[in-house]
């Protein structure tokens, strides 16, 4: 079969905007393709906000994730590989999904740790945890 990863991704991305939250994805820097504003990277991560008003030509494939955003004024063109896709969630409420390894995905390359991104210059506040969602 084919990986789930793509389909999931467009479902929760469906849900967080129908029900006006906004969608947030976490990305893995360190997989080979992925084309971030580097300025933004902690931790080997960046969190996105995907959400319509935030990007434009938002675009899930099987393949990747991609879209044109300003990025301190700046347009850029991000590309994020499925396999590179961390999580997606909602910024108001944590509630989405996080992905590990699934049968039919390539081997992303070895990490000790994914650590969670904390958010600079709010008082300490990390960012929404992630639930499971059933």
């Amino acid at each position: 079969m084919t990986p789930s990863r793509p389909y999931l991704i467009r479902a929760l991305n469906d849900w967080i905007n129908d029900n006006q939250c906004t969608p947030y994805i976490v990305v893995d820097v360190g997989i080979q393709g992925v084309q971030v504003p580097e300025d933004y990277v902690s931790d080997g991560q960046i969190v996105l906000n995907i959400a319509p008003s935030a990007v434009k030509s938002l675009l899930v494939t099987d393949e990747a994730v991609e879209f044109s955003a300003r990025f301190g004024g700046v347009p850029m063109l991000v590309y994020v590989p499925i396999i590179a896709v961390v999580a997606i969630y909602a910024k108001e409420t944590g509630q989405g999904m996080s992905f590990g390894r699934e049968p039919g995905a390539p081997e992303p390359p070895d990490k000790t740790s994914l650590a969670p991104v904390k958010e600079k210059g709010k008082g300490g506040k990390g960012r929404p945890s992630l639930k499971v969602v059933k």
